[in-house]
């Protein structure tokens, strides 16, 4: 397999994604999606992984994970953003350690096992390779910091993925009362997750809770103009 071309470095941040394989799904429930943000908690560790800790790792009520208060002793990355939807994963993430984005994502291979197991298949489950990438400066990282936290809208909007939105009212009411599955309900001020996402930094970044609430409506707003008028078009760079 060819070596990557991007050179991963401390400090900076990366958008990554990771699909199943032939694009089958990933998460076939809540039961999957409570034990990937598990295994994402977990496995963001530089040290082996607790799987002595059954009490843990059976544990599917967030509330009750979040009061364990488990924290990597050596976390390999922060992660200030994800979504997940059902054939893919979305992570906005800022490596602390050496190798440590390529860690974790080996160690999420531990996910497949939970899978198979539960599913009782076999093979593998995710493609063979990630997608990452560089965020080279502040315009991009706000703009895939919200195309994250919007990839959902395509459940309710299918022309989203063309830049367009039909009912902004619906999409924005279905990302802020009905789709839990991201780090947008936490940065918005509704307890979800807290325990995953380092969220200090783009709180700063776009003025508060209101601030990133404002960017996501804006963003949905925008892609209604485009349904409205085909004609209109804009250089938006997220990747």
């Amino acid at each position: 397999m060819p070596r990557r071309k991007i050179q991963i470095a401390n400090g900076e941040f990366y958008h990554l994604i990771k699909r199943g394989i032939e694009g089958r799904e990933i998460f076939l429930d809540d039961e999957d999606r409570l034990r990937f943000l598990n295994s994402l908690l977990v496995f963001n560790d530089k040290l082996p992984t607790p799987w002595e800790n059954r009490s843990f790792w059976y544990q599917r009520n967030p509330a009750l994970l979040g009061k364990m208060n488990y924290n990597p002793k050596s976390p390999l990355l922060e992660i200030h953003n994800f979504t997940f939807m059902s054939d893919h994963f979305h992570l906005l993430v800022r490596q602390l350690l050496d190798g440590g984005v390529k860690l974790l994502m080996q160690k999420l291979g531990g996910y497949s096992y939970y899978f198979n197991k539960r599913y009782q298949r076999k093979g593998t489950l995710f493609q063979d390779r990630y997608k990452i990438i560089h965020i080279s400066n502040e315009e991009q990282l706000k703009n895939t910091f919200v195309y994250i936290h919007t990839n959902p809208v395509v459940m309710v909007e299918p022309e989203w993925k063309n830049r367009k939105v039909k009912n902004p009212e619906r999409a924005i009411e279905f990302l802020k009362e009905e789709y839990r599955w991201s780090s947008y309900w936490d940065y918005i001020g509704k307890q979800n997750f807290p325990f995953l996402t380092t969220r200090d930094f783009f709180l700063e970044l776009f003025n508060g809770k209101e601030g990133i609430e404002k960017e996501v409506n804006s963003w949905i707003y925008f892609k209604n103009d485009i349904f409205k008028d085909e004609k209109k078009s804009a250089q938006i760079f997220f990747e």
